[in-house]
């Protein structure tokens, strides 16, 4: 198993036409995913590589089976095209976009909530990857194989360095979640479907500073997970009030600072390490002493 993506999705490309959809469609098409059609309004009718292009969602949804989509649809028109996935129902919608306003972003999450019917990963992250199965985004699909990992991030380039150094041990998903203020799939709703996974036995737990996720990621692991967590947290060098790289990092007064999440979290029996590698040091040590 896996979580959220797995051999059988079915991936359509909102924005597949632009520069940087057809650039990762290829890349997604490469790692084995299945990528069954494009939408770009005004480009029905074209292709790309074979890929055929609809002028919306519904019509992709209808002649494709399509079942996730991912979005790299310029910031300005992301609203509109995370709404109009929604009303086609496509369950899950992986939103890469940076610079999204937060507005934006807000309204249609609630959209998607009030719906029912469709998971947003992102906004401003690098996607779902199942490795060996499927891949939603702009991950390297090259740099791990297969396990029994899972992992869930904050940052984009610290989810390709864990997997990288975990890569002799493998992932069932890797999750980039996103660094934006809001966001549609949570540090929460990760650690909620590994611990339902019967394929994953541990998971790598990666937040930053800003905003008071981790805490919250802490007092859940604390009363639902029973799986051995371990957690780096990004940015203890990082200056009071001052936004640092993703729009959520941000420290304001003694509130969202790396000291505060690593004590949360040790303090609910999650091993912090201090670098992105004595992190994988410890999972590295923890999955010696799970045995199949």
């Amino acid at each position: 198993m896996s979580i959220f993506l797995n051999e059988r999705s079915r991936i359509l490309v909102q924005g597949m036409t632009g520069s940087e959809g057809t650039k990762h469609t290829r890349r997604m098409v490469h790692s084995g995913s299945q990528v069954v059609a494009g939408v770009t309004p005004g480009k029905g009718g074209q292709s790309v590589d074979g890929i055929p292009v609809f002028d919306s969602v519904k019509e992709a949804v209808d002649a494709t089976g399509a079942d996730v989509s991912v979005m790299f649809v310029p910031p300005k028109f992301a609203k509109a095209a995370v709404i109009e996935a929604v009303d086609a129902a496509v369950p899950l919608c992986v939103v890469i976009t940076e610079g999204i306003p937060v507005h934006d972003t807000a309204a249609f999450f609630s959209y998607a909530q009030a719906g029912g019917g469709t998971r947003i990963v992102g906004p401003n992250c690098p996607g779902v990857i199942s490795p060996g199965k499927s891949n939603a985004g702009i991950i390297p699909s090259d740099i791990t194989k297969p396990g029994r990992i899972g992992l869930v991030s904050k940052s984009g380039t610290l989810t390709y360095q864990m997997m990288y150094e975990l890569r002799d041990i493998g992932f069932s998903s890797c999750v980039g979640i996103g660094g934006d203020p809001v966001i549609g799939t949570t540090h929460i709703d990760c650690l909620a479907a590994f611990q339902a996974d019967p394929d994953t036995d541990a998971v790598v737990l990666i937040g930053e500073i800003g905003g008071d996720a981790e805490e919250r990621a802490a007092d859940y692991i604390k009363a639902n997970v029973t799986k051995p967590v371990v957690g780096y947290v990004a940015g203890f060098t990082a200056p009071e009030g001052k936004t640092m790289g993703h729009a959520g990092a941000i420290v304001s007064g003694s509130a969202g600072t790396a000291q505060a999440k690593q004590e949360a979290l040790e303090a609910v029996g999650v091993q912090v390490g201090k670098t992105p590698s004595e992190t994988a040091r410890l999972m590295r040590e923890l999955m010696r002493g799970i045995r199949h």
